[in-house]
């Protein structure tokens, strides 16, 4: 496991976390949204830094983890139609579904491959114009502009074989279906620094005005996520809960405004549906009538089989933030990342996967 003191910066890293703690006096729980600040969290133990006064929590910020199964199960029917090429990101391909998954279908003889964009994926239409290549876009609002690029791209090319299923999902409403919830109480959130270098700071003034909840966006250096927990205990004390940017060099608070004209031009917000959470109104992107002819959920037409969860799994819990991997029975045992049996040990950005790469951090969390 590697530990802050491993870090070029470790001495300026000890220093946050002393001052962390001395102004620390109350219990406080914090969730760290994205998958991205897990991971981090993880590898460098921070966790193990905070005093006794802080909980930190894990959140649902991982764009392949909150995949509903009967998503998983559509994208599998539309890679069994005749002919059609399907392409998605690698981490999705390894998801299981209610009977299958991706990568089990490609091997038995169905035309899936791995896209590290949307570009990649219009490009294999370009290159195949008598086959249906269907995109499954996955994400959140920062791979949103650029799949919504490809979009508006293939119709500038009058390019009518490239579909896109879009399956992307929008930050701020899951935080407020969190907080609605209740199951957690939080004091503060560390706010995703890629989605927010798109959305900006203010999308989640909410959070602080409705909630009386603290939030601070953070980078991906220990630093960052340090400084954004300092800023989080500072506001908790104080009273005083707001939206901070504690990642300057990246996010503005109005945000990427030419890459959101971009995202809202091609979609717009629908109802989706997040594993663990259930259906969420407005949370998710759906494309536009005026690109309907791109939009592979209106172009084919597939009867999934029934959704079947896997059974023991809590993924959905774990990205609730009521419960920690190692919480799950087939943790380590029955699920792994070479044996997944649910989303989150799939994931680069899954909590579980998270756990279990970095080791002893599971120890840790159970006491044991």
């Amino acid at each position: 496991m590697k530990f802050i003191d491993e870090y070029q910066n470790a001495e300026l890293a000890r220093s946050l976390a002393r001052r962390i703690a001395s102004h620390s006096t109350r219990r406080i729980s914090l969730m760290e949204f994205c998958g991205g600040h897990t991971h981090a969290v993880l590898r460098h133990g921070i966790r193990q830094l905070m005093p006794d006064t802080i909980e930190m929590r894990s959140g649902p910020g991982c764009p392949v983890c909150v995949t509903a199964t009967t998503d998983i199960d559509r994208a599998i029917a539309l890679a069994h139609l005749p002919g059609a090429i399907t392409a998605t990101f690698g981490d999705i391909i390894r998801v299981p579904g209610s009977h299958s998954s991706l990568q089990q279908t490609r091997a038995e003889g169905a035309d899936i491959r791995v896209a590290y964009s949307a570009t990649d994926a219009l490009a294999m239409a370009r290159a195949n114009p008598d086959r249906s290549v269907i995109f499954i876009a996955i994400g959140f609002e920062t791979t949103a502009p650029t799949i919504a690029a490809s979009i508006a791209k293939a119709r500038e090319e009058e390019i009518d074989n490239f579909y896109v299923l879009s399956l992307l999902k929008l930050t701020p409403p899951v935080m407020r279906a969190l907080l609605d919830l209740g199951e957690v109480k939080l004091d503060g959130i560390i706010g995703p620094g890629h989605v927010s270098v798109v959305i900006g700071a203010r999308p989640y003034e909410f959070i602080p005005r409705d909630y009386g909840v603290a939030c601070v966006i953070s980078g991906f250096e220990p630093l960052d996520i340090l400084l954004a927990i300092d800023r989080l205990v500072e506001q908790v004390e104080s009273h005083q809960p707001r939206v901070e940017i504690a990642y300057s060099r990246g996010v503005r608070p109005e945000g990427n405004t030419s890459a959101l004209r971009l995202m809202n031009k091609v979609f717009e917000a629908d109802t989706a549906n997040w594993r663990g959470i259930g259906s969420i109104p407005e949370s998710g992107l759906k494309i536009r009538d005026r690109y309907a002819s791109f939009d592979a959920a209106r172009a084919f037409s597939v009867s999934p089989e029934p959704v079947r969860e896997p059974r023991g799994c809590i993924c959905g819990d774990v990205l609730r933030g009521v419960a920690t991997p190692p919480q799950c029975k087939l943790f380590g045992q029955a699920c792994t990342p070479e044996r997944p049996v649910g989303p989150c040990m799939v994931s680069s950005e899954g909590a579980c996967a998270a756990y279990y790469q970095f080791a002893g951090v599971e120890s840790l969390e159970t006491g044991s």
